[in-house]
């Protein structure tokens, strides 16, 4: 049954909201939100709060906010009014945000968790009995374990679920020891480690493609299937983020924690239900079935000017690209390569899913019908906001003679009249956690198993390759993926509102 569309409304506090949706009810909560001055904070989650807030989907909230920066309550509202009008997907008229602002405390973390603690049971007071809270760790992987131990301090445990953010560890022991200390305080049930790239409409299309439908489950196989691609490449730099990155890397920052994500929903085997445990089971059997990474089988690169950077070494040897090879070791997958490519500096940004079907074994038209020209045909998931999927198959050219023409079916979420129920990723990540459910989540086992199959790399990784800023990495790619090609660059486009080229 549809839902009707989210609507930015005012309503009297605290009480019970007009028009709220049943199927999405949870208790009130408290959001303590560390790292509240920070980048991520700004750009995606203070924007993401303050529309769940007006939103009919979230609970009553309230929202606690530190950091190390000792400003006032009005001093971080100016910085949360600036986040949401320059960042901000939905934008708040002056009665939306007066309501909003309502919500907010601001607390230095250096004030202690006395201070931490009395300012999470002031909020509480004012939304009434059955309150929960949500502890949201947007600050680097150094300072989580300060934060847990804060928490523990200030006795803000019980009733409480904690998110935190990628990467989680930076090798197999880091995160086994990080997992251990995280667990002296939270059990896994209450552990929330985000991927925001599987709170995409795009990513979450792939589980309703592959089990609500009988077109395609039956050919997802490696008798049907030639290779899948995972290509997220970006054109973002590093900005101020250099000297974190430095220790950190394309691999550790983007392909343990978001493309192996990704590709596990890609691969997967039929849940035994569409709830979280068994999601995440298996996903975890996926983590289980990877063969080691295999050094010969990736390819390092560093953009050139890099090491220019602030807070870079002039001999790093650290990726900010990378693209290698995968393989599933199980009955369904094996021998299907998987490729994955990230970078920064790169051409485009573009994050793509493409599934390769194998060519017809026989080919019945004349040389130069145009079969097998334009490659095999490709089932493509966008990942952006404004999700897309497309099919591709050759198809008849109109007109005397035989004659092939590559051609697709294309499907975007901006075609749809439920458009507008379309949250960002952090937003249903965040009402997820609120919820209660680790369906779009990574699990202990699971991240450990991947660091696991990373170590041959992480012990003897391949030398970095230059690659100019601008273009899609160093020329050894190809030889990588040979004999197939790349996705991307697409030569075409997708199509835009109904007009246009296919891709």
């Amino acid at each position: 049954m549809a839902t009707s569309k989210p609507q930015t409304i005012s309503y009297p506090h605290p009480g019970s909201r007009p028009g709220r949706h049943d199927d999405y009810a949870v208790d009130p909560h408290v959001v303590v939100l560390f790292g509240a001055t920070g980048d991520l904070a700004r750009r995606k989650l203070i924007p993401g709060l303050a529309y769940l807030d007006q939103s009919e989907l979230a609970p009553h909230i309230q929202i606690v906010a530190t950091s190390l920066e000792d400003i006032s309550t009005e001093d971080f509202l100016e910085i949360a009014n600036e986040a949401i009008d320059e960042f901000g997907t939905h934008k708040l008229n002056r009665e939306q945000w007066m309501r909003f602002a309502e919500t907010v405390t601001y607390v230095p973390q250096g004030a202690g968790p006395e201070a931490l603690a009395a300012a999470v049971a002031a909020a509480e007071e004012k939304l009434g009995p059955d309150v929960r809270r949500l502890h949201y760790l947007s600050v680097p992987p150094k300072a989580a374990r300060a934060v847990i131990t804060m928490l523990k301090d200030a006795n803000l445990v019980d009733r409480s679920r904690v998110v935190m953010e990628k990467p989680f560890g930076t090798d197999l022991a880091s995160a086994v020891e990080l997992n251990g200390f995280v667990h002296e305080t939270f059990d896994e049930s209450q552990i929330f480690r985000i991927d925001h790239f599987l709170g995409k409409e795009a990513a979450q299309n792939i589980l309703a493609f592959r089990f609500a439908n009988g077109l395609f489950e039956p050919i997802w196989n490696r008798n049907f299937i030639d290779h899948i691609q995972i290509d997220i490449p970006e054109a973002l730099g590093l900005d101020e983020r250099a000297n974190f990155y430095e220790s950190t890397g394309a691999f550790k920052d983007m392909v343990v924690t978001h493309l192996l994500q990704v590709m596990a929903f890609v691969v997967m085997e039929p849940p035994t239900a569409l709830e979280p445990r068994a999601i995440s089971e298996e996903k975890n059997k996926v983590f289980r079935s990877m063969l080691p990474i295999n050094c010969s089988d990736v390819v390092r690169g560093q953009f050139a000017g890099y090491r220019d950077l602030e807070g870079v070494a002039k001999d790093s040897d650290t990726e900010t690209f990378i693209a290698m090879k995968v393989g599933i070791d199980n009955w369904r997958w094996a021998g299907v390569p998987v490729y994955l490519r990230t970078g920064k500096r790169m051409a485009e940004g573009i994050r793509i899913i493409s599934i390769a079907f194998k060519e017809a074994p026989r080919s019945m038209f004349p040389a130069g019908s145009g079969v097998g020209a334009q490659g095999p045909d490709h089932l493509t998931f966008d990942l952006a906001d404004n999700s897309k999927v497309s099919l591709s198959f050759y198809g008849k050219r109109p007109g005397p003679g035989m004659k092939l023409d590559k051609l697709s079916m294309q499907f975007s979420t901006q075609e749809i009249d439920t458009v507008g129920d379309v949250l960002e990723a952090y937003e249903r990540l965040i009402l997820d956690a609120m919820r209660g459910d680790h369906t779009l989540f990574t699990t202990a086992e699971g991240i450990e198993s991947l660091w696991e199959r990373s170590e041959p790399l992480l012990n003897d990784p391949p030398s970095v390759k230059s690659y100019p800023q601008g273009t899609w990495g160093p020329n050894a790619i190809h030889q990588l993926i040979a004999p197939n090609a790349w996705r991307l660059p697409f030569e075409r486009a997708w199509r835009e509102n109904n007009n246009g080229d296919d891709e």
